[in-house]
């Protein structure tokens, strides 16, 4: 499917997600070299004009309040296009990178741990208090509009048929129809009366329930399951489950009263109340818990608050669809074609200064070549070296990193020590350790490559010319500034000598000289 258009800041790659309201987008904000999610807004075919007016209040109403959500549970907005025909209809907002649904934990046959649904039903009212202080519902919470990204935070979307609390706000729910979803509505919303934030707090006592139990509260057909929500009383989490606590399942049967009047106050009692079940600060993962190895931790965010990001711990790189997926046998001559267009995006990118989004672009392709040449081969390691060069351009350090430093041996593997590709990445990797603060490891690093690149080569190769200006820069970066005017004013009588004072380089390396601070006498 070809991507919409969307105007020139914006670039659409791939389709991630779609719902009732549209479609959600994977983009690119060429401006600030970031990566996007865009939703766009699904319209009637022919929409008359107070549908047409209806669905531009409809939109600037969704941008507007859900922009005054500052939280980290919420997806940021960070752009709203809407064209005066409504031919498009565009939010543009924060990515979600890695994230599952909390739908995908729920399994009848594996009921979540209690401080693992206390984790998640302890961020979901955080997020709700921001929410409703604005004041908005979301009035379609559930597990599917639940994402628990890497690191164990939990973020709530999808606002996009939330209604304004503020009095006189008409109600918009004529094209939608039916607002909500059947399994997590409060018996008050099902019967059509204006939801309040008591209405959320239903859900996620439903939500909660399901969590403890596997499965929904009630199923069935609409009308049945509206009908339970009204006059069945549920059953109790505890006697279902011997190991739920008292004061858990107490406030599940209150979050899931029939009348709002008698559910919690609001999102910050519920909080209040499930805070005893949270792990406690610097407490260890209970080996009970540990059925869940390859899933993120929502009780870390409580076990390690506040916690810095683990040099370990990378955001992995964004992997768009390539010509054919790496699972489909792919021919080398369609391989080497579809590089070559990739490589030529690449370079395009790089010279608009979208580093990030060319790294990203060229690594959709990494694994169809993996699947012809073989992991270690050539044309697989000069890809991953380019991508890691685009890192290293765009500020990705602790991206491009690593990557040097897996293809400095695997290079040196394939063609010997010497490879002038081996060299380049240690070269590189030094750099990257400079910018995350290990100068001392990065000066090491710069040096030894030197070193070896003057045993292989003439101080007149173009490499060791290069390596001498990195080495030169890092010093002078590190503030040792009587050895980078030695080192630079060496490189550059060199140059002159070996190619004239009009060369790029040589300009390059008299600027560094003219920068660095004057010694005193």
């Amino acid at each position: 499917m070809r991507p919409p258009d969307i105007g020139e800041r914006y670039d659409l790659i791939e389709e991630i997600g779609s719902g009732g309201m549209g479609a959600v987008w994977r983009g690119y904000d060429t401006v600030l070299d970031r990566p996007i999610a865009v939703k766009m807004i699904r319209l009637p075919e022919q929409p008359t004009g107070s549908e047409a007016a209806e669905i531009a209040e409809r939109f600037r109403r969704e941008a507007r309040i859900t922009a005054q959500i500052l939280h980290h549970g919420v997806p940021q907005v960070y752009d709203a296009l809407l064209k005066a025909d409504l031919t498009q209809v565009y939010l543009v907002m924060e990515l979600v990178e890695g994230a599952t649904t909390l739908r995908e934990y729920i399994d009848p046959h594996a009921p979540l741990p209690v401080a693992w649904v206390a984790s998640v039903a302890a961020q979901i009212a955080t997020a709700l208090s921001y929410a409703h202080a604005v004041p908005v519902v979301h009035r379609d919470l559930k597990p599917d509009n639940i994402l628990v990204t890497p690191d164990g935070t939990v973020k709530i979307i999808d606002f996009g048929i939330a209604a304004l609390l503020t009095p006189g706000t008409p109600r918009l729910t004529k094209l939608g129809g039916w607002v909500g979803t059947c399994q997590y509505m409060a018996p008050e919303q099902g019967a059509g009366a204006r939801p309040t934030p008591r209405a959320d707090l239903y859900a996620l006592g439903c939500i909660v329930y399901e969590m403890l139990s596997g499965y929904a509260l009630f199923d069935g057909i609409d009308a049945k399951v509206l009908h339970d929500h009204a006059f069945t009383p549920p059953t109790p989490p505890r006697n279902i489950r011997a190991d739920v606590p008292d004061e858990l399942d107490e406030l599940v049967m209150e979050l899931l009263a029939k009348e709002p009047e008698q559910r919690p106050v609001d999102a910050a009692t519920v909080y209040e109340r499930l805070f005893p079940l949270l792990p406690p600060p610097g407490s260890p993962m209970p080996p009970s818990d540990g059925y869940l190895p390859e899933r993120p931790d929502p009780t870390r965010i409580f076990r390690q608050p506040n916690a810095p990001l683990r040099p370990d711990r990378v955001t992995p790189a964004v992997r768009f669809p390539g010509a054919t997926p790496a699972t489909v046998p792919i021919d080398a001559a369609v391989l080497n074609e579809r590089i070559e267009q990739l490589q030529k995006e690449y370079l395009e990118l790089i010279d608009q200064g979208r580093c990030v989004q060319a790294a990203d672009r060229l690594s959709s392709v990494i694994e169809a070549a993996v699947q012809v040449h073989g992991v270690d081969s050539r044309p697989v390691l000069d890809l991953r070296f380019d991508v890691a060069l685009a890192n290293l351009a765009g500020g990705e350090f602790r991206k491009a990193q690593p990557e040097f430093d897996a293809l400095a041996p695997a290079f040196a593997k394939l063609s010997g020590f010497s490879d002038e590709s081996a060299l380049q990445c240690r070269r590189h990797a030094a750099e990257c350790r400079f910018e995350l603060g290990a100068g001392t490891e990065a000066l090491s690093g710069m040096q030894a490559v030197l070193t070896d690149v003057r045993a292989v080569h003439s101080d007149g190769s173009m490499l060791v010319l290069e390596i001498r200006q990195a080495l030169g820069t890092l010093l002078a970066a590190m503030g040792r500034s009587a050895e980078a005017r030695t080192t630079l004013n060496d490189l550059y009588s060199d140059l002159v000598m070996l190619r004239s004072t009009d060369d790029d380089l040589t300009a390059e390396v008299a600027d560094a000289l003219e920068r660095l601070p004057v010694e005193e006498a």
